[in-house]
């Protein structure tokens, strides 16, 4: 059951990373993703531009998406608490790609590296978690977790060895991690 929730969990990433998932790509091209990094880039130094804030901007490529990072002294305002004005300036460079090459992007807004910090961060938690339920043998239920969030839990936790799944409706979806 656990790998069927981490997998539940996944899809739900996924489909908060693709507004619309049953619009989404067999699978895009490297040129593909190229582009659709160069056009987040572009609409992101656009945004800079008007908000006039510093920053430098690196487009690379990892796996099957595009990931656009911003980086630079003055970025705080752009992540807001929890990442949230983050999650929305990446929509709207989803958005921004969508409007041009007609198809939904999966790409990856970074800034400051927050998201890179918040995977080490979860990654780390994910497996304290687990060593905690190994020694205790008792469940554990955290506090309630974006999919993005949960999916990295339960990467760590199953790396661990142990299982975890999730319950509750969003946005009080949490996840539960089992002794083995």
């Amino acid at each position: 059951m656990s790998h069927q929730e981490a997998e539940a969990d996944a899809m739900e990433a996924a489909a908060e990373e693709e507004p619309d998932a049953e619009g989404s790509p067999d699978r895009a091209t490297l040129g593909d993703l190229e582009l659709e990094g160069d056009i987040a880039a572009d609409y992101v130094e656009g945004l800079l531009d008007i908000a006039d804030l510093d920053g430098d901007i690196d487009m690379d490529v990892e796996g099957d998406r595009a990931v656009v990072s911003v980086v630079g002294a003055t970025l705080n305002e752009l992540v807001g608490q929890d990442g949230e004005v983050l999650e929305a300036l990446q929509e709207l460079a989803r958005l921004a790609v969508h409007r041009q090459t007609g198809t939904r992007a999966r790409l990856m807004l970074d800034i400051g590296g927050y998201r890179a910090r918040k995977r080490s961060e979860l990654t780390d938690y994910g497996r304290g978690v687990a060593e905690e339920v190994a020694r205790t043998g008792q469940p554990k239920t955290l506090a309630p977790m974006s999919p993005f969030e949960r999916k990295v839990v339960h990467d760590a936790v199953a790396a661990a060895g142990l299982r975890s799944e999730s319950e509750g409706e969003e946005p009080n979806r949490r996840v539960v991690v089992l002794p083995g």
